[in-house]
C-alpha cells in the first residue's frame, strides 16, 4: 500500500462563503454549466467564486480519457448540449466578466472532438460580451492541427494547452496525450501570434533538471506564459502526490522562468491554469 504523504500548512486553502461566491454557484447551476473548479476539486474555487469569477468546462462532464492526475468522470459522453454556448455567454454576461477561461472535457468520440462546439462557445460569447477577453484552455485534438486551426480562427486572446507533466512522466500520467503532440499544438498556436500558454504540475516525481528541460521545450515552441503548480491528488483512485514541493522552490522555478524569457509565469503552490489568469492578457 502507498504511504500516503501529509499535506503541509501551505497548502491549506480559505472556503468559500461570501455573497458573491453564492450568486456565481447559483449562475453556474441555473444554466446547467459545469465548471472545472468543481469537476477538477480546484483548491483555489472559494477565493475564485467570491472574487465573481469561474472555469467554464464546455463538451459535457465526461470525458472520453482517464489521466491519472485527473478527478473528472470518465467513460461514453452524452451528445453534446446544443445550447451551452449561449448559456455559457449568458453566465459571463451575468458574472459581468471582464476575462472569461473556458476549457472543455476531451471529447474523442467525435468525428471533430468537439472542435466547433468550441468555435460556438467563442463566438456567442464575443456575441453577448463584446468587451470581455476569452481564454481557452483545450485538449490536442489528438494533434488535428486543422482543428487546432478552427480555434486559432475564432480568436480568442489566449490559447493555452497543458503539458501537464515532463517527457519520462507522460506515458505513466496522461492516459491518450503525447508529449511531442502537445509541442506540435503549442507551436501552431504560437505561430499564429496568439498569447500561448502552458502548465505543468509538479510533485510527481520529477527531477529539477527535467523541469528545466520542459521550460526549454515549450518555450522553444513559443509558449510566452507559463504556470507551475503542486499536483494535489484528488482522489484515492488518482496518483498519489510524490513530494509537496516548498514555496522557495517554486519561486526558484519562477526565477529561473524568467531569466529563460518567459514574459509571464504564475508558480505557487495553489496556482492552476486560469489561476489569477486575467492578469495575463
Amino acid at each position: 500500500m502507498t504511504k500516503l504523504l501529509r499535506k503541509p500548512d501551505w497548502l491549506k486553502v480559505r472556503l468559500g462563503g461570501n455573497e458573491l461566491f453564492t450568486k456565481t454557484k447559483n449562475i453556474v447551476d441555473s444554466h446547467c454549466l459545469h465548471t472545472i473548479c468543481t469537476s477538477g476539486k480546484c483548491p483555489n474555487m472559494g477565493e475564485c467564486w467570491s472574487r465573481g469569477t469561474a472555469t467554464f468546462m464546455i463538451g459535457g462532464e465526461i470525458c472520453t480519457r482517464s489521466c491519472k492526475f485527473c478527478n473528472t468522470l470518465t467513460g461514453k459522453p452524452s451528445p453534446l448540449d446544443e445550447k451551452e454556448p449561449e448559456n455559457v455567454a449568458e453566465s459571463i454576461r451575468l458574472m459581468n466578466l471582464k476575462h472569461a477561461v473556458i476549457t472543455s472535457v476531451d471529447r474523442d468520440d467525435l468525428p471533430d472532438m468537439g472542435a466547433q462546439h468550441w468555435v460556438k462557445t467563442i463566438l456567442s460569447i464575443k456575441t453577448l460580451n463584446p468587451n470581455t477577453t476569452i481564454e481557452v484552455l483545450i485538449p490536442d485534438f489528438q494533434g488535428r492541427l486543422d482543428l487546432v486551426d478552427k480555434i486559432i480562427q475564432a480568436s480568442p486572446e489566449i490559447i493555452s494547452h497543458n503539458m501537464e507533466t515532463i517527457r519520462r512522466l507522460t506515458p505513466e500520467i496522461r492516459s491518450a496525450a503525447k508529449y511531442d503532440t502537445s509541442l506540435s499544438v503549442l507551436s501552431h498556436i504560437a505561430a499564429s501570434q496568439i498569447i500561448t500558454k502552458t502548465g505543468i504540475m509538479v510533485g510527481l516525481g520529477e527531477t529539477e533538471d527535467e523541469v528545466y528541460s520542459f521550460m526549454d521545450d515549450v518555450l522553444e515552441a513559443g509558449v510566452t506564459v507559463l504556470t507551475i503548480g503542486q499536483y494535489l491528488q484528488p482522489s484515492r483512485k488518482n496518483i498519489p502526490v510524490k513530494e509537496y514541493i516548498t514555496p522557495s522552490q517554486f519561486l526558484h522555478y519562477k526565477n529561473v522562468a524568467k531569466k529563460k524569457g518567459f514574459k509571464t509565469v504564475e508558480s505557487a503552490p495553489l496556482v492552476r491554469s486560469s489561476y489569477h489568469a486575467e492578469k495575463h492578457i
